[in-house]
């Protein structure tokens, strides 16, 4: 989650540089937060909406936008909020710092690198009684033709308080890719053979025909129950499968016999067949 996270993109000042610095003031707007949507909870007392924060800024020499977001079963667990908290401050001060240096080094006619753009969006995928499965659509720009945009996945294990990535669950990575990698690349390579217009190579090995390898792809636990796991979502975003004119990847298998074999003993009784 981290590297969807990242604005790995601040290489883009170089890009939009001038050997003139430009010296500019930046106006920071306040910051706007919300808790909205209480309901009422068991107790009869108010509980938490979905969160809503923006920070946004436009001034005559570019525009800031930062929206985070997540929803209402995310406000119920108060450690959760805080982790989420923490990186959303985080990841502002950074775009902070990254479009002031831009407002001073930026020409006076390089408007792309004049604006900076930062949203992340939580939502469920899955509630069960122990665990909470998120994911998230992120989007970041920092200068340059177009922005960059995926989706992310994090859990919450409500027993151990702690928060897990998808792939926390199972043996390895290698083993829950032998157990779905063979129908995630069928799925995968009938949808580019669409969007291409041609057939993907047999057994290629190199993008950007390959099949990705797990640590390539978000991996999202999904449940049709409510109770325990039974789906995963499969997803590959823009340049992991294709070219970023191509999109983004993404698929639902069922958890099967194999991939219940690769799952964890501690985490086993989380998951069933579909």
């Amino acid at each position: 989650m981290r590297q969807a996270l990242a604005l790995a993109a601040l290489g883009a000042v170089a890009a939009c540089s001038s050997p003139e610095v430009i010296a500019q003031d930046t106006s920071v707007a306040v910051a706007r937060a919300q808790s909205s949507g209480a309901v009422a909870g068991a107790d009869g007392s108010a509980a938490p909406g979905p969160y809503q924060y923006n920070n946004s800024e436009k001034t005559d020499e570019g525009e800031r936008t930062f929206v985070y977001e997540w929803p209402r079963q995310v406000a119920e667990i108060p450690r959760l909020a805080a982790k989420l908290d923490k990186e959303r401050k985080q990841a502002l001060a950074e775009q902070m710092d990254y479009w002031a240096e831009t407002l001073q080094s930026c020409p006076p006619d390089g408007m792309s690198c004049r604006s900076a753009a930062f949203e992340v969006k939580w939502q469920v995928v899955a509630d069960t009684p122990r665990f909470l499965s998120l994911s998230n659509n992120f989007y970041t720009y920092t200068g340059g033709a177009h922005g960059m945009h995926g989706r992310g996945a994090l859990l919450w294990d409500r027993e151990a308080e702690r928060s897990l990535t998808s792939l926390d669950f199972f043996a390895s990575p290698f083993a829950l890719g032998d157990a779905i990698g063979a129908a995630a690349c069928k799925s995968l390579n009938r949808e580019r053979e669409a969007r291409r217009g041609e057939p993907v190579p047999a057994g290629a090995t190199e993008w950007p025909n390959q099949c990705p390898s797990m640590e390539e792809t978000v991996v999202f636990l999904g449940s049709s129950n409510g109770t325990t796991f039974d789906r995963i979502g499969v997803y590959y975003g823009p340049y992991v499968a294709g070219s970023y004119a191509e999109g983004e990847f993404e698929f639902t298998l069922p958890v099967t016999k194999a991939v219940l074999s690769t799952v964890k003993p501690e985490y086993r009784a989380a998951f069933a067949i579909e």
